[in-house]
């Protein structure tokens, strides 16, 4: 007898945040792991929402608390690769970035970052390095009221696969 057992597909949910001050500047962290600057966010947790996730996620890494609003983009990157921290392997990701205000705290590092700071937009898009990150900033720079969707994989090296409005 066949084997009728059928499994779903893994995907793990993130989010990212590109909180503005009240200068307009942008707020940015020194990933330790890539070794480039990138805005803050991360996977969401089990049980938890992901605007929760958005603001614990910028709290946790930054020290900044942070209103979430609106979406600009809706990411997928469909390749796995190795994990890190006891995760054997991270699998397809599918990120949701939100344009996000600065409400109060301090920026400062985190175990995950070793510099938080602030930084105009032309300084910021300078120091993100990272293409899938790049990418990602490049969105929230065009964006203009609708999100952008963008496919991508990241190993063996950074492809971008699609890339529209939503």
């Amino acid at each position: 007898m066949a084997n009728t057992e059928r499994f779903l597909p893994t995907h793990i949910v993130s989010a990212g945040a590109v909180v503005l001050n009240d200068r307009g500047e942008v707020l940015l962290v020194l990933d330790d792991r890539r070794g480039s600057w990138t805005f803050p966010g991360g996977i969401i947790e089990e049980g938890e929402g992901v605007l929760d996730g958005v603001k614990r996620e910028v709290l946790e890494e930054t020290g900044v608390e942070a209103e979430v609003g609106e979406l600009f983009c809706v990411t997928s990157n469909t390749c796995k690769y190795p994990g890190y921290n006891g995760v054997k392997e991270v699998p397809t990701k599918v990120m949701l970035d939100f344009v996000c205000r600065a409400t109060g705290g301090a920026p400062r590092p985190s175990e995950e970052n070793s510099q938080t700071a602030w930084f105009p937009l032309d300084e910021a898009q300078k120091r993100i390095t990272a293409p899938a990150i790049a990418v990602r900033f490049q969105a929230y720079l065009d964006y203009e009221g609708r999100p952008a969707f963008l496919e991508y994989v990241t190993r063996p090296a950074f492809e971008l696969k699609a890339k529209r409005t939503i």
